[in-house]
């Protein structure tokens, strides 16, 4: 009987360690001050907390676009298995920038890809973001861009004027892009947009950038497709600050949709558990010193020991 509970005993132990194998680890990457010196990463395990990898230092520096910025980087997994990442590269150019990589160090060359090139009205191209259609197999990429002289009706004169819808274009293969269409116009100035596909639906986080009186806050639309169908968003599910940035991250069942309280120089959160009621809880998370806002991702524990040893060296 000893034996056999000794070998039971053995048997569990294994089992829990291959399950502790397979969990994932939480990664997040971001960008300090202005995106000069590029790409950061930090990871968590539990997604409150969070430590910055390379001793908060860069992984990699900005090339693409004429004042080579790296601000709000976006990067998923595609359909591929690698790792596909588009940032803004500047603060008034009319394209993004993008790269790929299979371990979060080695990247491919930086791309410009100009993808407002063709509007001679277009001032900007801030906070892209990527998404992998599996349906279509294909990437869709979107951002917001102010046109000069559209939607006169919410045109402010703060900000620089900045007035901004959002747009998209899709990929197979980071070589040929569909034509540039509009894809979001709330009827209000909106920016950094963000997507994740949840039981069906597919759930967009938008920032409403209303100056006058201040909006600043995260909204939330559902579409049952992708590029089309996002009624305007609903109320606030944000609290009373100026939240930017947001991106949302599955753990342990609940939505936790992390954001840049860029006028308190910190990262907050809200959570829920149906995408209805959200509960902040800016008091429970912890991010490196300096973090701005950027994507929240999952790897496997094999690829996080590897790309910690890797930036080790």
């Amino acid at each position: 009987m000893k034996k056999n509970s000794l070998l039971f005993a053995f048997f569990f132990i294994g089992l829990l360690q291959a399950m502790a194998q397979t969990d994932d680890i939480y990664l997040f990457s971001y960008f300090m001050g202005n995106g000069e010196d590029g790409l950061h990463l930090a990871y968590s395990q539990d997604g409150l907390n969070w430590k910055a990898l390379n001793d908060n230092k860069s992984v990699l520096s900005p090339t693409a676009g004429g004042d080579k910025l790296m601000r709000d980087p976006c990067i998923i997994r595609g359909g591929d298995g690698k790792f596909h990442m588009v940032w803004t590269v500047s603060w008034n150019e009319k394209g993004l920038g993008y790269a790929s990589s299979e371990n979060l160090v080695d990247w491919s060359a930086q791309q410009f890809i100009p993808v407002m090139e063709h509007e001679e009205g277009a001032r900007n191209t801030w906070a892209p973001e990527i998404i992998y259609d599996d349906k279509k197999k294909q990437y869709m990429i979107f951002w917001s861009t102010t046109i000069t002289g559209l939607y006169p009706e919410t045109q402010d004169s703060l900000e620089n004027a900045y007035n901004h819808r959002m747009y998209y274009t899709t990929t197979k293969d980071f070589k040929k892009f569909s034509k540039t269409k509009l894809f979001y116009e709330p009827g209000f100035n909106v920016i950094d947009g963000t997507i994740i596909q949840h039981e069906g639906n597919y759930i967009m986080f938008v920032k409403d950038e209303t100056r006058t009186p201040p909006a600043k806050n995260i909204r939330v639309a559902k579409s049952k497709t992708l590029t089309k169908g996002y009624p305007v968003a609903g109320q606030p599910i944000s609290g009373d600050y100026w939240a930017e940035g947001p991106t949302p991250l599955m753990v342990d069942g609940r939505c936790i949709v992390y954001f840049d309280k860029y006028r308190d120089h910190k990262m907050g959160a809200i959570a829920s558990s149906d995408f209805e009621n959200w509960e902040d809880i800016s008091d429970t998370i912890h991010f490196p010193e300096g973090t701005r806002h950027g994507t929240a991702f999952k790897i496997t524990v094999e690829e996080f020991e590897a790309l910690k040893k890797s930036l080790e060296h």
